[in-house]
């Protein structure tokens, strides 16, 4: 192929990053300037799409499977492409941020995958996008290394054959990168970025690792929505030269909507499907976005009491494993997100034996790999899928014939014996105020309470304040959560933590904008879509 032009992409509000002429090449630019030449035009009627489904949802209070597309549920004879050998093993899985550190930690876990985040766990600011492109260019070269500039200990890569293999996930659709943009100043969708920046510079190395170009897409919320990306994958292969096929990625089924379309997901992507995933927050806070104007029994309790076993979440995941199996395809569990206290043996323990608990029950059910958020989890969950999978690279052989799924189980929300409480709402503001506040600052995996938070929990957090206040429920101490109960634990909350890190470090971070930024998307009427749009406008670089 002969050189491109000169990208006509324009990098606009931008301070010059250390390196980034080397992953913002003229090459590499006009690859991403023609994928969102053919493809934003269709990602742009997608996005309207889903606001004309919420409409639908918004008037009906129901889902079903679509009618459309009984024929490709009804099919037995297709299958997802075989999986490649560096991905058929997946039995644990590490996120995290593509930061130098975290690059080089999760590499080393001992996990078999590392989901390498420029989605929930990383703020976008533009650093973090052009860097973390750099940190896993210098990973697939074996040039990365780190020293801590607070402790001096120095990190270094494994060798090649005891690291993980990366499956990286870009933002979701809904989002754009504004430091780039084309001739008419539209900036470029920022699933294009991450994807494009990455497929040019490291797909053919990848292969020449015994490896390939592998993603996760989250946010996905329909069939048409894989469809998109299958033909992104198409024209991607071909533009590089590389053989129809090397692309594999796996579907977050982490919406409510998407939950319907599982089939038609991956029969859209066969030939580049490696599985599906199953969330939680996410998960449930597209539950609350698409219904929450259908009443009380739509209501969910805190968001900690509802566990993956909770009946529809059963559904959910059981219908998932089915749905994987039946068209050899890997399920993928969800995040044991517990972080391990230097300091609390006992809170360590306790942990520990609901972290071992749930990847038994995940391994039970016929998942073949699930999630962890730190190294420190990566050899419990490990031991509870050797238990099951023993050699074996997976359990896909398990077609789990016994599940049978209603429409009506992935929404009985009400099937749940649990109600919101009074903690439930200070709990929501405290981790969404001291989420946010971080994320401002450029941080995506926060620890909060001994969990590692991401987007996900402050969506999940900020849904569940607005969907309480707009239900008028009562709490268990009589209190009836308001606008004006909402701004009261907020203010308390701010409070508490300025007498925990004191004056000094409030008016240092960005406290204030946090409380302010949480109290807008749980208050406003209008609900806003994702948490993250109003915030990319105040998030600085």
């Amino acid at each position: 192929m002969s050189a491109p032009a000169p990208s006509p992409l324009a990098i606009v509000d931008a301070e010059p990053l250390p390196r980034q002429e080397e992953v913002l090449t003229d090459a590499a630019l006009a690859f991403v300037a023609e994928l969102h030449r053919l493809f934003t035009p269709r990602r742009d009627e997608l996005l309207a799409r889903r606001a004309e489904r919420r409409a639908e949802i918004a008037r009906t209070s129901t889902l079903d499977f679509l009618p459309e597309t009984a024929h490709i549920r009804e099919d037995d004879s297709w299958k997802v492409a075989p999986a490649p050998a560096a991905l058929n093993d997946r039995r644990v899985e590490i996120t995290g941020p593509t930061d130098r550190k975290m690059t080089i930690n999760a590499l080393n876990s001992g996990a078999r995958v590392w989901l390498a985040d420029f989605e929930d766990a990383s703020a976008p600011t533009w650093e973090n996008v052009v860097l973390g492109q750099v940190n896993l260019m210098d990973a697939y070269n074996r040039t990365i290394d780190f020293t801590d500039p607070k402790s001096g200990k120095s990190y270094a890569l494994n060798d090649a054959d005891r690291l993980a293999t990366v499956v990286m996930r870009p933002r979701g659709w809904h989002l754009d990168e504004r430091h780039l943009v084309d001739g008419s100043g539209k900036p470029v969708p920022g699933a294009l970025v991450d994807f494009g920046l990455y497929f040019f510079h490291n797909a053919k190395r990848l292969i020449e690792l015994g490896k390939g170009p592998y993603f996760y897409l989250p946010k996905t919320e329909s069939h048409l929505e894989a469809r998109l990306w299958n033909e992104i994958f198409v024209f991607a292969q071909d533009y590089v030269g590389i053989p129809q096929g090397t692309v594999r990625a796996t579907v977050l089924i982490e919406t409510i909507t998407a939950a319907y379309e599982m089939e038609e997901i991956l029969y859209e992507l066969r030939d580049h499907a490696a599985g599906l995933n199953a969330g939680r927050w996410d998960y449930l806070f597209s539950i609350v976005k698409n219904f929450r104007d259908g009443g009380e029994k739509f209501v969910l309790p805190d968001r900690n009491a509802v566990t993956m076993t909770a009946p529809f979440m059963r559904a959910y995941t059981e219908l998932l494993v089915r749905t994987c199996h039946k068209r050899g395809a890997h399920a993928i569990g969800g995040m044991a997100a517990f972080i391990p206290s230097r300091r609390d043996a006992e809170v360590n323990k306790l942990a520990f034996e609901k972290v071992r608990a749930d990847k038994d029950r995940e391994a039970g059910d016929g998942f073949d790999g699930s999630w962890v958020a730190h190294p420190d989890l990566v050899p419990i969950a490990m031991e509870s899928f050797d238990k099951v999978l023993g050699e074996k690279p997976n359990q896909k052989d398990r077609l789990r014939e016994d599940v049978a799924v209603a429409s009506g189980d992935l929404i009985a929300i009400d099937s749940l014996d649990a109600k919101p409480t009074y903690a439930g709402l200070q709990n929501a503001v405290q981790v969404g105020i001291r989420y946010i506040e971080a994320w401002l600052r450029g941080l995506g995996a926060v620890a909060i309470f001994n969990l590692m938070e991401d987007a996900a929990t402050a969506e999940i957090s900020r849904s569940q304040i607005w969907q309480w206040i707009n239900a008028g429920v009562v709490f268990e101490n009589g209190k009836t959560a308001t606008a004006e109960l909402a701004r009261e634990v907020a203010a308390e909350e701010l409070a508490k933590i300025k007498a925990e890190i004191g004056e000094e470090a409030v008016a240092a971070g960005h406290w204030q904008q946090a409380h302010d930024l949480l109290l807008q998307v749980s208050l406003d009427a209008d609900y806003a879509d994702f948490l993250t749009l109003p915030a990319y406008e105040q998030l600085k670089g």
